[in-house]
């Protein structure tokens, strides 16, 4: 009894491990994008964040600025995404109870992030052509105030859509997707966190595209809609959790673009 006793603790030991490493790269992230928010409204310094920055700033140096974009939004997924996934890895945990699978919920939440740094390189492109068409202004790269209400009113439309209720259900019950999707090993949870992670695409893509109107370099922003993303899993209410905020999308968008 004593070598099972020994073993199950080593295995919690690993798992906290794994989500404080987990906790730690998210932290990293925040306090990077702080300090490249600061440098870019500066515009002052020297050194490689600079550098990224500048290249940030020239979208007709293709290359340098979809590299350093894509560097961006990939941190800007993983401090805005890590706490969406760390219920799911508790649930995980409590399923997958073996000794050697302490590790598992880490391969779990790195498919989920990996499927999320894959649509950071749309948003990439997608940043890339508004700003080489000149939509994109200010040290924060936002759109202008009247298509900044457009595309809160299109995110609060895809709020009350039954296709963002679909995705929405899965993120909402992680016991059922496990049930649903459950593959054993590590790149068995790897997969899962991937799959996991296109169903949470699914359920956000439209509010990550708030970025543009709040600023795609805006702390704020990002902090707004982690919170949002992460209360919309949690809090009790089923699909009304996205239906209220959407008409109140709908509602401030309308504001700003009618408001004058």
């Amino acid at each position: 009894m004593t070598v099972p006793a020994r073993t199950a603790s080593f295995a919690v030991i690993q798992f906290r491990l794994a989500l404080a490493a987990l906790l730690i790269m998210a932290a990293l992230s925040w306090a990077l994008l702080l300090a490249a928010q600061a440098a870019m409204q500066s515009m002052q310094g020297q050194g490689p964040l600079m550098s990224f920055i500048m290249a940030m700033m020239r979208p007709s140096a293709s290359l340098p600025y979809l590299a350093a974009s894509a560097a961006m939004w990939g941190v800007m997924m993983i401090a805005m995404m890590t706490p969406a996934a760390l219920p799911m890895m508790l649930v995980f945990r409590s399923l997958d109870r073996g000794p050697d699978g302490a590790f598992d919920p880490l391969w779990f939440a790195s498919g989920y992030l990996a499927s999320w740094c894959g649509f950071a390189l749309l948003a990439t492109l997608l940043q890339w052509e508004l700003h080489l068409r000149g939509y994109l202004h200010g040290d924060s790269l936002a759109v202008t105030r009247n298509a900044a209400g457009a595309i809160l009113m299109v995110a609060g439309i895809w709020q009350l859509t039954p296709y963002k209720a679909a995705c929405l259900a899965h993120c909402r019950g992680p016991l059922g997707f496990f049930m649903s999707h459950w593959r054993a090993g590590r790149w068995g949870a790897f997969a899962m966190g991937w799959r996991h992670g296109a169903y949470c695409i699914g359920c956000c893509w439209m509010l990550m595209v708030l970025m543009f109107a709040g600023g795609a370099m805006s702390v704020l922003t990002m902090a707004a809609l982690a919170v949002f993303i992460l209360a919309e899993r949690l809090l009790p209410g089923g699909p009304w959790v996205a239906r209220v905020p959407g008409v109140g999308l709908i509602g401030v968008g309308m504001a700003m673009v009618f408001g004058g």
